[in-house]
């Protein structure tokens, strides 16, 4: 009888144990026994300071507690099937990592045919039940940078090295636009696009033929270079960042950067992945849930900045207020957005096609990528 009322004794201890670590919120042991592999399509070095680089440290922070083997194809090109397919069949890969938005296509072609395999694509625009894309409101952020900018200039002129003409680069310029004006209204802001979303030529002659151009003192980007940055720092001009901090590089021209912090996301797809309690969907994920946001503001800027910034963040966290409520005119006057109303999710993920007041496109459009 003393054995039995032991035994119970530790089983009640051992369940009591476990519930104890399932409250504190840690990861179950048995999903993370074996090893599983994921392959990573970047679409650059791993180290390029920039996108790629963010994707590749979240996922590193994580793959030890998740038991992740992570095999990294590095300047992958557009055409990324035949990768995909090596990752699956040659690595043994079970989930698979894109962050390119050109990547899509082909992970959406390999999704269909491997459907026991899993994808994870940044900034995609549709879904399977083993395909999940996610993009942040990084436009949210993109305000906040204007204003920054905006407060910053002195001639009112704003540059910005764009890599194609697409919804999600456009909503940027706009919201970029948007958070300038809205502290300085006469600000222009010159865009120039320039084709590539990590070719560094392109970019840097992008970013000279703005500044040759127009009296630039602020300028921002949104591609995966940093040549306009070298650029804008050789010639003593202000810049502000996309993707990754990089103040440490041009310490007496950076501004701030719009952001991603990527690596609470890949955890939560991951371990959902491996608990079997994974559904693919479009996710597009507000600026108060971490994944994006703005940088420490630098030295460079002063304390009636922060608290423009910081009074411009509250209102977007509370609720009350977004980035494209109306009224909202374009850079031909016509009224896009009435007053009262504000733009659909739909509109601003996948028509955008207009630019607001103030937006003047230079040089050759560019096509879409």
């Amino acid at each position: 009888m003393r054995k039995i009322i032991i035994i119970a004794f530790l089983i009640l201890f051992a369940a009591l144990a476990g519930i104890y670590q399932t409250q504190k919120g840690e990861v179950d042991t048995d999903v993370t026994a074996r090893t599983t592999k994921v392959g990573v399509l970047l679409s650059g070095p791993r180290d390029d300071r920039n996108f790629n680089q963010t994707h590749y440290e979240a996922i590193e922070s994580i793959k030890d507690e998740l038991n992740l083997e992570v095999v990294y194809r590095e300047n992958v090109p557009d055409d990324c099937y035949e990768d995909v397919v090596s990752l699956i069949q040659g690595e043994g890969c079970r989930i698979i990592i894109g962050v390119s938005f050109g990547f899509y296509g082909p992970m959406e072609k390999a999704a269909a045919e491997y459907p026991d395999i899993y994808f994870l694509h940044t900034s995609g625009p549709g879904h399977r039940h083993n395909l999940a894309t996610i993009f942040g409101r990084m436009y949210q952020a993109r305000y906040l940078s204007g204003i920054v900018a905006g407060m910053k200039t002195k001639t009112g002129e704003l540059g910005y090295v764009a890599a194609f003409p697409i919804s999600q680069v456009i909503r940027g310029i706009n919201a970029f636009a948007l958070g300038a004006r809205s502290v300085r209204p006469d600000a222009k802001i010159h865009v120039r696009y320039c084709g590539s979303w990590v070719e560094d030529a392109p970019a840097g002659e992008a970013c000279r033929a703005l500044l040759d151009s127009h009296p630039i003192d602020v300028m921002t980007l949104h591609t995966n270079s940093l040549a306009p940055h070298r650029e804008a720092d050789a010639r003593g001009i202000w810049s502000v960042g996309y993707n990754r901090d990089n103040a440490g590089l041009f310490p007496k021209t950076y501004l701030t950067a719009c952001v991603w912090r990527l690596n609470v996301y890949y955890y939560k797809q991951i371990l959902a992945i491996l608990q079997g309690k994974f559904h693919g969907r479009n996710e597009w994920i507000d600026m108060d849930e971490g994944i994006v946001g703005l940088s420490r503001l630098s030295d460079h800027t002063d304390v009636q900045t922060k608290a423009k910034v910081e009074a411009a963040n509250a209102r977007l966290r509370e609720g009350g207020f977004d980035v494209f409520y109306g009224p909202i005119r374009d850079n031909t006057g016509r009224l896009r957005v009435e007053a009262g109303e504000s733009m659909t999710d739909d509109e601003m993920l996948n028509h955008f096609d207009w630019y607001v007041e103030g937006v003047a496109i230079e040089g050759q459009g560019m096509d879409k990528a």
